[in-house]
C-alpha cells in the first residue's frame, strides 16, 4: 500500500499525495482519509457505517456529512458522479472504486522510504536538505477540520439548539481559516435552516444569502452553490430566485436530491401538485432526506387521498418527533378534516416536542375560535408573532384578533404594503389581504384576493371550509364557485395521478373522483 495507481492517478500513500501526470491534486484531511479507507477494499462497497467509523470517529456523523464529503473527494479528483471514473455510488449501502487499484513495485526497500536520506552528510545531504525545503510542503489537515467535523454532525441533528451550536462552530472555523469554502458553506446553509426551521431572524437570513452568494461568485459553475443560494432565498421567500437557482443547481449536478425535494416543495406550493408528487416519488434515497416523507402525505392530502394521506401523517408524527414539520401537518390535518377534539390532542403533544413554529400557533388560535375563545386566539396569534416577528402574515392576523383592533387606517396602510410585495410567487400574500379586506367589510374585494390566492397556487379547499378565519364570507354568493373552482382543478390533477405508472401503492383501487368523507 505504500505506492498505488487508479486508473491515470499515482498515489503516494506515506506522503498522502495523489497526482495526474505529474501535477498533486488537493487531496487532505477527511478526504485523504476517506479516499484512503475505499482504496483499501478494492472494488468491495464500503457501507456508510464503516466509512464513519474509520473516518470520522469519534465524532458521530450522518449519511448526508459522508455523501457530502464524496462530493468534495470526487471535485478533487475530477471525478463525475454522473458518469463516474474512480468512486461510484452504490444506492442505499455505500461507495466502491470504479476500479481496482495496482500495487507499484518499489524502487528502494522500504526502510529507506521511510527515512530520511541524508544519513552519508556532507554536501549530499545539504544539497538534499534544499531540496525538500523547496518543495511544496505537503498540504496538511487544516486546523478547522475538527471544528467543520463538530459543526456537520450537529447540523444534521436537526434541532434548534445543535443547529446553533453548528453556526458557532462554523463561525470558529472560519476564525481559524478564513479561506475555508466548506465553513462558509455549512454556515450559510445553517443559517437558513435557523430562519427556515427555527424562528431565526431576518439578519442571520440575510449573512446567509450573502454568504451563498459569496460562494457562487468563486465558483459559478458549481451545482452545490447554486443550491447553497436557492436555501437562501426560499427562507427568505423569495420563491422565484429560489426556483432559478434550483433548477441550475440540479442542471449542474443531477443527483443533487435534495435539492430536488426542496424544488419539489416550492411546486407544490405553486399548485403543481401532480408535478411535486412525482418528483418526491422518484427520489432515490429518500430515507436520507428529512422532510420527503411529509411533503408526500401533505401532497396526496391536497389531491383528496385523505385516507392514505392521514396514515402517513399519522406514521411521521409517531416515528419524527423532531421534526417540525410532521408535527405542524398532523394536526393540522385533522383540523382539516373536522376532527377538533383528537386536533386539539396532537396539537398539544405537538407543542411539548420543543419544535415551536408560527404554524402550530396559528393553529392553536384557529382552534380556539372554532370554540368561541376569542381571547385564547388572541394569544395564540401573539404568540406566533413574537416568535416571527419578521413575518407579515402572523403580525397581520395578530393585530386583527388584538384588543383593541386595528384602525381603519392601520388596515389601509397594510394593504398599501401588501400591495408593493406583491408577485413574490407565495398565496399567503393574497390570503392576508383578504383577511384585511375581510376585516374593512370589503367582501367583495376579499373574495377577488381569496381568487388570487388560487392563481398564485392555493389547493387547500379543506382548510378553507374548516378554518373559521374566513367565516364571514361563508354566505357570499362567491363562496361555493371559489370552492368548487379549487375542487375541479383537485379532480383534474387527482385523475392524472391515478393514470400514473408511479402513483404509491397505497392509492390501489382509487377512483378519480375526490375521497370527501373518508377519514
Amino acid at each position: 500500500m505504500d505506492s498505488l495507481r487508479l486508473l491515470d492517478l499515482e498515489i503516494d500513500c506515506p506522503a498522502q499525495r495523489v497526482t495526474r501526470a505529474g501535477v498533486a491534486l488537493p487531496l487532505h484531511g477527511l478526504s485523504w482519509r476517506l479516499f484512503k479507507v475505499l482504496l483499501e477494499r478494492g472494488t468491495d462497497i464500503v457501507d456508510f457505517d464503516t466509512l464513519a467509523e474509520q473516518v470520522w470517529a469519534p465524532a458521530v456523523v450522518g449519511e448526508d456529512a459522508i455523501s457530502q464529503r464524496v462530493k468534495l473527494l470526487r471535485k478533487a479528483l475530477g471525478d463525475d458522479s454522473r458518469r463516474p471514473r474512480y468512486i461510484r455510488s452504490v444506492r442505499g449501502r455505500g461507495y466502491q472504486l470504479c476500479a481496482a487499484p495496482v500495487v507499484l513495485e518499489r524502487t528502494s526497500p522500504p526502510a529507506a522510504r521511510r527515512k530520511w536520506p541524508w544519513l552519508a552528510g556532507g554536501a549530499a545531504a545539504a544539497a538534499v536538505l534544499a531540496t525538500v525545503l523547496l518543495w511544496p510542503a505537503t498540504p496538511s489537515p487544516p486546523a478547522a477540520q475538527a471544528l467543520l467535523q463538530r459543526a456537520e454532525y450537529y447540523a444534521s441533528i436537526g434541532q434548534a439548539g445543535n443547529n446553533e451550536r453548528a453556526i458557532a462552530l462554523y463561525r470558529q472555523a472560519l476564525q481559524v481559516d478564513p479561506e475555508s469554502s466548506s465553513a462558509r458553506r455549512g454556515l450559510s446553509r445553517a443559517l437558513s435552516a435557523q430562519g427556515c426551521l427555527f424562528n431565526g431572524s431576518a439578519a442571520q437570513m440575510d449573512e446567509a444569502l450573502a454568504l451563498a452568494d459569496a460562494e457562487l461568485r468563486r465558483a459559478f459553475d458549481d451545482g452545490a452553490a447554486h443550491a447553497l443560494r436557492g436555501y437562501a432565498y426560499d427562507c427568505l421567500g423569495r420563491m422565484g430566485d429560489a426556483i432559478a437557482d434550483y433548477q441550475r443547481a440540479i442542471q449542474l449536478d443531477p443527483a443533487d436530491e435534495r435539492t430536488r425535494a426542496s424544488l419539489a416543495y416550492l411546486h407544490q406550493e405553486q399548485g403543481h401538485l401532480v408535478l411535486a408528487l412525482r418528483d418526491n416519488l422518484a427520489l432515490k434515497a429518500p430515507e436520507r432526506l428529512r422532510f420527503r416523507d411529509v411533503q408526500v402525505a401533505r401532497e396526496l392530502e391536497l389531491l383528496g387521498f385523505t385516507q392514505a394521506a392521514a396514515q402517513r401523517h399519522a406514521r411521521n408524527f409517531q416515528l419524527y418527533p423532531d421534526n417540525v414539520f410532521a408535527n405542524i401537518a398532523w394536526p393540522r390535518s385533522l383540523f382539516a378534516a373536522g376532527a377538533y377534539g383528537p386536533a386539539r390532542q396532537a396539537l398539544s403533544e405537538a407543542l411539548s416536542r420543543g419544535t415551536p413554529h408560527p404554524q402550530l400557533l396559528r393553529l392553536q388560535g384557529e382552534l380556539a375560535l372554532q370554540a368561541g375563545d376569542r381571547a385564547a386566539a388572541a394569544a395564540a396569534f401573539e404568540q406566533g408573532r413574537q416568535l416571527r416577528p419578521q413575518q407579515s402574515f402572523g403580525q397581520t392576523l395578530a393585530m386583527l384578533y388584538a384588543v383593541p383592533g386595528p384602525s381603519p387606517e392601520w388596515i389601509g396602510n397594510r394593504l398599501a404594503s401588501l400591495q408593493a410585495q406583491a408577485g413574490d410567487g407565495w398565496s399567503d400574500a393574497a390570503l392576508e389581504r383578504a383577511l384585511l379586506l375581510q376585516a374593512s367589510g370589503n367582501t367583495a374585494a376579499a373574495m377577488a384576493a381569496l381568487q388570487q390566492a388560487v392563481n398564485d397556487g392555493f389547493r387547500d379547499a379543506a382548510w378553507l371550509r374548516a378554518t373559521p378565519l374566513f367565516a364571514p364570507l361563508h354566505n357570499t354568493s362567491e363562496w361555493m364557485p371559489l370552492l368548487a373552482r379549487i375542487d375541479a382543478d383537485i379532480a383534474r390533477q387527482r385523475s392524472r395521478v391515478l393514470a400514473a405508472d408511479w402513483r404509491p401503492a397505497d392509492l390501489s383501487g382509487l377512483s378519480a373522483a375526490p375521497a370527501t368523507g373518508t377519514r
